[in-house]
């Protein structure tokens, strides 16, 4: 086994570091989330924490880590016979993006349950996890099966595992840690909500500090044991010091007074349920703890509400993570005792009630300040815009321009009609189009290809029936041979690449119209992120089109491409769809399972060069030749319609529907399908 890195060798990143700590001084707080850009020592860093573990007693050949002092009474291996506890170390479980359920959850042993009538059971990652670290690299990539069952693990500090009536729970309390890079997607709220705690890292801009970093990581792969050596010292006094809070910890006294603090931070940045109230209690007592005290203070509650709020206080998934500072410091001081805010040094809250913006000042906490707010600007809100040019001038509502203009706000978001590629996909899973999967309902059977994970029992029996004379059958049971076999096939929902091609020319560049258009799209994208989707942005104006974002699981980056999206311009509509055809290609041979959804959004008309509708024509075809399944969102306006987008979505071979029917909630009706093969005009 390789030497690991030393946690004390990690160059700065103290919020990351103090999170994992108060994670190991008190297991209840309930993990942590590390977010943060590639290249920040996320996974160094917890890897490295598995060394300052205290050892765990186990009783000696249990597969599920019982404790020998109040063993598991429903353990598979039960029951156990007293003996003295064996002491090892706290494992540390990777659980990589692409495992299987089987391998998380374990498995059993089908051939010996059906042949032999036991009950022969595997246990996965979640047993070896039991009582130590269950760690998730890029967990915002897990597919959404795994998710579950982890929800449901943490959530009862059990595993179940049912399976054609054969039934095996173990015990199954770990501290979960997760690391993960926003760009790559978010993740779900309620596997969100499951992390006690969450940090922002990202790399240093100070010079000297980065010049240490490189120089110790030389150090580490020169001689990683030589340099492990000169740091065990410190390693030494930071794992006597976690034990030391440890035993403090029960002593720790959480007084009525920060009690009533915690709880009217919580319901001022009005987070959901209560679970942020308990880890809230849970991080300032051991943060107390961690400082030898035996008595939490106000710092403490404060310090707690940076680490454990900011990632429950997203109302929806465009919504920048943070915490604004001064409004939490007026929280805390309103909340807390009247003679304590005389001797309080922190600043005043902004008498002008500026201090509403995200990451303003601090004396540290676990999130870093947001220099933007919310990435979303308010709705509505136009000051010294174009919308508020004179009536007549070029950059007036409702007049086309060539000349760019500057990027407006979108309207409100709204509920979508689902779009969906027909036919059965077999892509990664998902919640948009229909597919064969590994979970869904049972649709047939066939020979299993590779190891059995879902028995079609019925298939099964009746594959084995015809031979059993032959076999030699003379009691009761079933004799079943590996060619009996029949693995269930089953039906469920893909993910889909949802591509987005934006029409920003001048025809579109109306201010109202845009607000509108960009409003639409975000509702898609919004959409995709529930749908678990990838999603990509074509944008095209003037002379060319563009790859504003290369297809990504980061809806967030989409919308923040979208928001500042300028206008003006011709309409190069043919360019658009060839960029797209472009980007398509190359994801067909990334990821040649993961079907594309095409969605246009344009007004139909093409302008710029010679035959510019003849040509957009022509690229329709060609997506439509190769079977991408597609519709285009109609942003046409006024009393006089043209048709034009109709036209285009003819030669694409999809469907067209206007920015009303878009809405889930129309007089439009039922929900549509994208569908390959076109309507007829």
């Amino acid at each position: 086994m390789s030497t690991p890195y030393p946690f004390t060798a990690i160059v700065g990143q103290d919020d990351l570091r103090l999170g994992l700590l108060l994670n190991a001084v008190s297991p209840a707080v309930g993990g942590v989330l590390v977010r943060g850009e590639k290249g920040t020592a996320k996974s160094t860093a917890v890897r490295a924490l598995a060394a300052l573990m205290p050892e765990v007693s186990v009783v000696p050949g249990c597969r599920f880590s019982c404790d020998p002092v109040s063993p598991d009474p429903a353990c598979p291996d039960a029951p156990h016979a007293e003996a003295a506890g064996v002491s090892r170390a706290a494992r540390t479980v990777e659980l990589p993006v692409g495992a299987s359920e089987d391998r998380l959850v374990g498995a059993l042993d089908i051939e010996r349950a059906l042949s032999e009538g036991v009950k022969a059971f595997e246990p996965g990652l979640l047993a070896d996890a039991h009582r130590g670290i269950l760690y998730v690299d890029e967990v915002n990539l897990l597919h959404d099966h795994l998710v579950d069952l982890l929800l449901d693990a943490a959530a009862m500090g059990a595993s179940y595992v049912e399976r054609e009536g054969v039934s095996v729970r173990h015990a199954a309390r770990f501290l979960l840690v997760g690391t993960m890079n926003p760009e790559e997607g978010e993740l779900r709220p309620q596997l969100l909500d499951r992390f006690g705690l969450t940090v922002e890292v990202a790399a240093s801009r100070d010079t000297d500090e980065r010049v240490e970093v490189v120089r110790r990581r030389l150090a580490y792969d020169d001689d990683p044991e030589g340099f492990a050596a000169r740091w065990a010292g410190e390693e030494s006094v930071l794992r006597e010091r976690i034990a030391a809070a440890r035993a403090l910890l029960p002593r720790v006294v959480l007084g009525d007074g920060v009690l009533r603090q915690i709880a009217a931070t919580c319901a001022a940045f009005e987070v959901d349920g209560m679970r942020a109230d308990i880890v809230m209690a849970r991080t300032a007592t051991a943060l107390a703890a961690w400082a030898g005290r035996e008595e939490v203070t106000a710092d403490d509650v404060r310090q707690a509400a940076l680490l454990a709020l900011p990632h429950r206080r997203r109302r929806n998934p465009f919504d920048a993570p943070g915490l604004d500072e001064d409004k939490l410091d007026r929280t805390l001081d309103e909340a807390g005792p009247q003679e304590d805010n005389d001797g309080d040094d922190r600043p005043d809250p902004d008498p002008d009630g500026g201090g509403d913006d995200d990451g303003g000042g601090g004396d540290g906490g676990g999130v870093p300040p947001q220099a933007d707010g919310d990435r979303t600007p308010p709705r509505g809100e136009g000051g010294d815009t174009p919308s508020q040019a004179p009536e007549g001038s070029p950059d007036a509502p409702g007049r086309s321009t060539g000349a760019e203009q500057q990027p407006v706000a979108s309207a409100e978001p709204f509920r979508t009609k689902m779009l969906s590629v027909p036919g059965l996909g077999e892509g990664a899973a998902g919640r948009r189009s229909r597919a064969r999967t590994e979970h869904g309902r049972t649709t047939g059977a066939r020979r299993p290809q590779g190891a059995l994970t879902k028995l079609h029992l019925a298939a099964t029996v009746q594959a084995a029936a015809p031979h059993q004379r032959a076999r030699g059958r003379s009691g009761r049971g079933l004799v079943v041979r590996r060619d009996d076999l029949r693995q269930a096939t089953r039906e469920g929902r893909e993910g889909n690449l949802v591509l987005f091609v934006v029409d920003a020319s001048g025809s579109m560049a109306a201010r109202q119209r845009m607000s509108a258009v960009k409003g639409a799209v975000l509702s898609l994208l919004l959409d995709a992120y529930q749908r678990r989707d990838k999603v990509g942005l074509v944008t095209f104006r003037g002379k060319e089109a563009e790859v504003a974002l290369p297809p990504t699981s980061s809806v967030d980056a989409a919308a923040s491409r979208l928001e500042s999206l300028p206008t003006g311009g011709r309409t190069p509509l043919a360019a658009g769809l060839l960029k797209a055809h472009d980007v398509l290609r190359v994801e067909r041979l990334r990821d040649p399972s993961r079907r594309p959804l095409l969605v246009v959004v344009t007004d139909g008309r093409a302008t710029g060069g010679p035959e510019p509708v003849a040509l957009a024509g022509r690229a329709g075809r060609l997506h439509r030749s190769e079977g991408t399944a597609s519709v285009v969102v109609d942003c046409e306006s006024g009393y006089v319609r043209l048709g034009l987008a109709g036209e285009l979505a003819r030669e694409l071979g999809g469907t067209a529907v206007t920015l009303d029917e878009l809405r889930a909630d129309s007089i439009a009706g039922l929900v549509k399908d994208v569908t390959a093969a076109g309507r007829a005009a």
